[in-house]
């Protein structure tokens, strides 16, 4: 059966070291917060805040703390807010450990493709440019497929790139795969009940 969006979730916290510094990206991406223990790590926000914990409880929300895609979050205890110069200062330093991002596209070599879709309205890339190629692992979270069934793991990239082969890992709900210099995806591991065969069907690129 594929992972539930919650089940990608707790399994992309399980990806993040003790102590790391995290960037949640816009999307799915924001849950896994949910689903870490506290005092795991610090999870960035590029708006400017470092230590963000997980969404507030319904009445609970501070409209003056929120993540970069405008959602009420809380800080921790040792949490800090700073302008977005520091914080992409961070980013573009290499301080930032670990990225989870949303994705349209990745290919087998790790290209990332998340921010336009050809003929389609164009917000403007924002931060995933400098997430992906300043974070030291980013890490992609994404349907296996859109709605109309078109693969999203593929060979190559016909959408506008965000960043050229910097993805590790990728988690979808049919399973965890890594892109490889071969351009194939290696299959770290499946949902529970989800076969190969399945996944084959459904991925642009070969599978290893």
């Amino acid at each position: 059966m594929p992972y539930s969006k919650e089940q990608m979730a707790q399994r992309a916290a399980a990806e993040i070291p003790e102590g790391a510094i995290v960037n949640l990206g816009i999307g799915l991406p924001t849950l896994v917060a949910d689903y870490l223990p506290a005092g795991h790590a610090w999870l960035h926000s590029e708006n400017g805040l470092l230590g963000m914990g997980p969404f507030p409880y319904e009445g609970d929300e501070d409209p003056q703390l929120i993540n970069a895609g405008k959602q009420t979050v809380t800080v921790l205890p040792g949490g800090s807010t700073f302008d977005s110069s520091q914080s992409f200062a961070m980013i573009r330093g290499g301080h930032v450990d670990l990225a989870f991002l949303g994705a349209m596209q990745v290919s087998a070599h790790g290209d990332l493709a998340n921010w336009a879709v050809p003929g389609g309205k164009v917000m403007g890339v924002g931060g995933a440019m400098d997430l992906a190629s300043g974070c030291r692992r980013v890490v992609a979270m994404m349907q296996h497929s859109t709605k109309d069934g078109e693969h999203k793991l593929v060979a190559r990239c016909d959408y506008p790139l965000t960043a050229a082969r910097v993805v590790a890992r990728v988690i979808t709900e049919l399973g965890v795969f890594d892109p490889t210099p071969e351009g194939a995806f290696r299959v770290v591991e499946l949902a529970p009940g989800v076969t190969r065969e399945q996944v084959a069907a459904v991925t642009g690129a070969p599978l290893l």
